[in-house]
């Protein structure tokens, strides 16, 4: 359905990120991309571990759920199982949180460092049934590769 160029979007985030290693402006800067070059998104953002739980990062849409527990929701499972989950139908997802009643479908990437650390999770939603596919799972996590390489995460870490 979606024909997204992972490259392009890899390109424009390398150039983004340049020369700005804060974890934070990064993750600012990152959600702000994708929100405005993906098509028909309605919320595109982090959460950032926190103890058990995870805790709302920088996003681009309406005011989100502000802390999930692992293991709970599309993002507390990604985030336990440490694999990228797509959601086709978020209304068939079991224990699915509901943060906007506009979103139908959902991706959520988990952000792992190098040593297999969980930093927390980038978190996309869709207000289309099945927007997300095997591309955007290979593409958002390539994209979260050069965000993790980029940056300095030292209040994370």
């Amino acid at each position: 359905m979606y024909n997204t160029d992972y490259s392009m979007l890899q390109r424009q985030l390398q150039s983004l990120l340049a020369g700005e290693t804060h974890w934070l402006a990064n993750l600012a800067n990152t959600s702000a991309l994708l929100f405005s070059e993906l098509k028909d998104l309605n919320w595109v953002g982090f959460y950032l571990l926190e103890g058990s739980e995870l805790v709302l990062g920088p996003f681009q849409g309406k005011p989100a759920c502000v802390r999930i527990p692992l293991g709970k929701g599309v993002c507390g499972s990604a985030a336990q199982r440490r694999e990228v989950v797509v959601v086709p139908n978020v209304d068939e997802f079991p224990g699915h949180i509901v943060c906007d009643s506009a979103s139908r479908s959902e991706i959520v990437v988990p952000i792992l460092t190098e040593k297999g650390r969980l930093l927390g999770v980038l978190d996309v939603d869709s207000p289309v049934l099945r927007r997300f596919s095997d591309q955007d799972a290979r593409g958002l996590s390539e994209l979260v590769e050069i965000l993790i390489g980029a940056s300095h995460w030292p209040v994370l870490v």
